[in-house]
């Protein structure tokens, strides 16, 4: 189901589903959420391409553009982040141990190498699909089964929390962070946006709130 951006400012009225779509980030507005997916899973040409060649998506080399969000629940541990690049993927890093992060889902086009990751202890996966559109069927049961298999597998009783991002980290990151919610701790959408929204703000615009609305429950 196409997902295209909205740029409606009215926040304030986000406690009716109707009237969830309105809010807008710092920059003034929504349309720069979610820019250019990728369907290729772990294509290293265009990783090594885009670490050489960051898009400018805000903030400068050695800063984090926008501060990473966690999503607490009794049961879940999420970070919502923007797409790191090369040059400030340390300080990306940083943050994900200050917050017990053991893996990052990327849902966007890659923009920094996987090697420091995985010399951090982070395990990468590779979700992306296109912006503007709903998570596809293999996205979504990967996501699904890496959500159950850290948070309610065997080792649960641990500190771990799942990172995931795409380039502004205000749509396909979020969305799947929202299904989460729905699926495991049996939200409905309108309470799981409002949950996300309430610390990442332009999270999450109309179209994509209509198209959790519909979403069906699997558990």
């Amino acid at each position: 189901m196409a997902a295209t951006m909205d740029n409606s400012t009215n926040a304030a009225s986000a406690m009716m589903p109707s009237k969830l779509s309105g809010e807008v980030n710092s920059s003034g507005g929504i349309g720069n959420n979610n820019n250019n997916g990728n369907n290729n899973n772990g294509n290293s040409n265009k990783a090594h391409s885009a670490a050489a060649h960051p898009p400018p998506h805000g903030g400068s080399a050695m800063s984090i553009s926008s501060k990473p969000t966690p999503i607490t629940t009794n049961n879940l541990r999420f970070l919502i982040m923007d797409a790191p690049r090369q040059s400030n993927l340390h300080l990306y890093i940083k943050e994900c141990r200050r917050n017990h992060v053991t893996d990052i889902v990327r849902v966007c086009e890659p923009t920094y190498l996987g090697g420091e990751l995985t010399s951090a202890g982070i395990q990468l996966h590779e979700m992306a699909y296109d912006d503007g559109q709903s998570p596809p069927e293999p996205v979504l049961e990967r996501w699904l089964t890496l959500v159950e298999d850290r948070f309610f597998g065997p080792a649960k009783k641990e500190q771990k929390t799942v990172a995931v991002h795409c380039v502004a980290g205000l749509g396909r990151a979020p969305v799947l962070v929202a299904i989460a919610l729905m699926e495991f701790e049996k939200m409905d959408a309108v309470e799981a946006v409002m949950m996300i929204r309430r610390q990442r703000r332009g999270a999450i615009n109309e179209k994509q709130l209509r198209y959790l609305e519909g979403y069906k429950r699997r558990k």
